[in-house]
């Protein structure tokens, strides 16, 4: 694939789930992507944008022509904290409260006579945040999920099913040693582990 040249531009919107693990991989692709021509915004939420620009300091994000960032609320109850969200709490929200602010967002993004961007012509979200393939379609947008876990995560999501079919999972062992060190034999021998 090679860059694109002149004053066309590509304009894609990259948004992860907000979680590092998917925020990293996300942002790396952001990167290939912007090195071969398109303008990208990256969406992250509120909350982790402010996490961002504390850890790294204001200007962190300043300086890339073509790419920049934009926010969008995660419907969670506003915190200070600098620490990582409840996990399912912050599933829930984003599915029930996201795809408005993204809309908004979009639309803000494809308004050309107050944004100094060109119109959006993809989304590559996270394959987790469904509420994107709405925005899209509402759009008319193309769309491409992307899976930020690795090779192996993947294949067990895929599988989870049949292997609780066939009653793999969960493991019911009684009696599991992870590993074996002079240590684990003396806490064995004490009665610690049991077994």
């Amino acid at each position: 694939m090679g860059s694109f040249s002149g004053d066309i531009r590509p304009h894609v919107v990259c948004i992860p789930v907000p979680l590092q693990g998917h925020i990293n991989p996300m942002l790396k692709l952001a990167k290939v992507l912007h090195h071969k021509g398109f303008h990208v915004t990256f969406v992250n939420t509120e909350y982790n944008h402010k996490r961002l620009l504390r850890s790294r300091g204001p200007n962190s994000l300043d300086g890339l022509p073509n790419f920049h960032f934009e926010t969008i609320p995660d419907g969670l109850p506003p915190s200070d904290a600098d620490v990582s969200q409840d996990i399912p709490s912050l599933c829930e929200s984003t599915v029930k409260t996201c795809l408005v602010p993204f809309c908004n967002l979009l639309s803000k993004l494809n308004d050309t006579s107050s944004s100094n961007v060109p119109p959006v012509t993809c989304i590559v979200s996270d394959g987790n945040m469904s509420f994107t393939l709405d925005a899209a379609h509402k759009f008319g947008i193309p769309i491409a999920l992307f899976w930020t876990p690795s090779s192996c995560g993947f294949l067990c999501y895929m599988h989870f099913r049949h292997l609780v079919e066939r009653g793999l999972i969960p493991l019911k062992v009684k009696n599991v040693i992870l590993i074996s060190s002079p240590k684990v034999s003396q806490m064995e021998r004490n009665g610690i582990l049991l077994t």
